[in-house]
């Protein structure tokens, strides 16, 4: 199970919100997410994100329930601070973020 800190996830997505209100200039290089092994993060009903320390105890039971993001997925915040998900193409053609300039 892949898992991102939640310091990481924040930056990410402020990362992601600066490069749809940011005006067209050179574009930021991606940065990758730091994902960390037995950490469950959470999006919870308020909109607040939490990081968990997990066991294996009860590993079964965890997955029973859960779904693998595809990948080629992009997570992000929209205007009204729901958390989004899209599945590819969010890049264009070179690598280049679609959405990181107006256009």
């Amino acid at each position: 199970m892949m898992a991102f800190s939640t310091k990481t996830f924040a930056l990410a997505l402020t990362a992601t919100l600066g490069a749809f209100s940011a005006p067209a200039l050179a574009q930021t290089a991606a940065t990758p997410w730091e994902l960390k092994p037995d950490t469950g993060y959470a999006y919870d009903k308020d909109g607040k994100t939490f990081s968990y320390k997990m066991g294996t105890s009860n590993a079964g039971e965890l997955l029973k329930g859960a779904k693998k993001v595809p990948k080629g997925t992009l997570f992000f915040i929209g205007h009204n601070g729901q958390l989004y998900m899209r599945s590819a193409p969010y890049l264009e053609g070179d690598g280049k973020f679609k959405f990181g300039s107006d256009q």
